[in-house]
């Protein structure tokens, strides 16, 4: 029960992290936050994401050129180009690392104001923090695992940030259904979507880029978005208004 409750608290935290401050305000600006929370936020997703640590300027930066050139040669990971998911991801791999060590020109557009904290940044992709991160997982299954199975886990654990981008840079492009005709592959995974907190709504969030809820019918719940609202009634974050496309479904 330990282990299981461990694994679920660092899939979701991590993952909300991602979808809250990598995606929908490094990004794309969903929100504004002062300095202080945004530096407050910048080292949570350290924490939760460990050994996985993805820097949110670099991500930001990445997913931009994402929907720039959705499902394009020049997208940093599309399927249409890749054998399988693994491949992919590698790809990705090579494009995130050209811009986390700042070795690609990229453009004025992609860059603008990206958070950008390279203390965190410098500390997070650090082998040595990674393994110091991975070892902490390891004792900690040595102490609570039950069975050997358990152990099975490790791995996701290890990898948890970029797990969560394959299962939506993959899925979301292949599988599902549309509720909007866009130039890309963009699919919905409601219901499986559940347990990726909003991130699985692809093709609403491809339509309307801008939204914070990526819910657009009624039976379609962002789990990410009440939690959003209550940091804007707290006065934490301030949503902004989003910019619609004048789109049918």
């Amino acid at each position: 029960m330990v282990i299981l409750i461990f694994f679920l608290v660092h899939w979701y935290f991590s993952l909300f992290f991602q979808t809250f401050f990598h995606h929908r305000y490094s990004a794309h600006s969903m929100f504004t936050m002062s300095k202080f929370w945004e530096r407050v936020f910048y080292l949570l997703t350290y924490i939760f994401q460990g050994s996985s640590y993805l820097s949110p300027y670099a991500y930001g930066i990445m997913h931009r050129m994402h929907h720039a050139y959705a499902d394009t040669e020049e997208d940093p990971h599309s399927p249409k180009y890749d054998p399988n998911a693994l491949a992919m991801m590698w790809r990705t791999k090579n494009v995130y690392n050209g811009i986390y060590y700042r070795k690609t020109q990229v453009e004025e557009r992609f860059t603008k104001n990206v958070p950008d904290w390279k203390f965190i940044d410098k500390i997070g992709g650090n082998y040595i923090s990674r393994i110091v991160w991975g070892l902490a997982y390891v004792a900690f299954y040595v102490v609570f695992a039950t069975h050997w199975w358990m152990f099975l886990l490790l791995p996701i654990h290890f990898v948890m940030g970029p797990f969560h981008g394959v299962i939506i840079n993959w899925c979301a492009h292949k599988y599902g259904y549309t509720n909007y005709t866009v130039k890309d592959t963009s699919k919905n995974l409601m219901p499986w979507d559940l347990i990726m907190m909003g991130e699985g709504l692809h093709n609403n969030h491809h339509t309307h880029s801008s939204r914070a809820n990526f819910g657009t019918k009624w039976w379609e719940f962002d789990p990410s978005y009440p939690l959003i609202k209550i940091m804007h009634w707290l006065r934490i974050i301030r949503l902004k208004s989003p910019k619609l496309q004048p789109i049918e479904a």
